[in-house]
């Protein structure tokens, strides 16, 4: 399969997901939103589809996934080939790097005058 083909198929596969996200959207908040907030009134499949955005813009970005699967496996597989001594060395650079960053945030020591 080429490359033009294959972005084809995923762009068209795209589409169909967001057209049954907004159907979904548009269903849930009939039935859900007027139900506990008299005043609302029930959305068409536009509003419904621009509601998905709107969410998309304030809450999910455009960023996409900031990992896959692939690169949770490597940081996993590494963690787990890790010695207890390596995970304590880890902890400790890690509690060092905070401290520095945030001083605000280490707790007050009381005088006990």
């Amino acid at each position: 399969m080429s490359y033009k083909k294959f972005k084809l198929i995923k762009g068209l596969w795209v589409l169909t997901i967001a057209a049954a996200l907004g159907g979904i959207v548009m269903w849930l908040w009939n039935c859900l939103i007027p139900g506990i907030f008299p005043g609302a009134n029930a959305v068409n499949y536009w509003q419904a589809l621009g509601l998905l955005l709107l969410c998309r813009i304030l809450f999910g970005g455009f960023r996409g996934h900031h990992r896959d699967w692939h690169e949770k496996r490597e940081h996993w597989q590494r963690w787990q080939a890790m010695t207890p001594e390596e995970r304590a060395q880890f902890f400790k650079q890690r509690e060092q790097f905070f401290q520095h960053r945030a001083p605000f945030c280490r707790p007050q020591q009381k005088d006990n005058e």
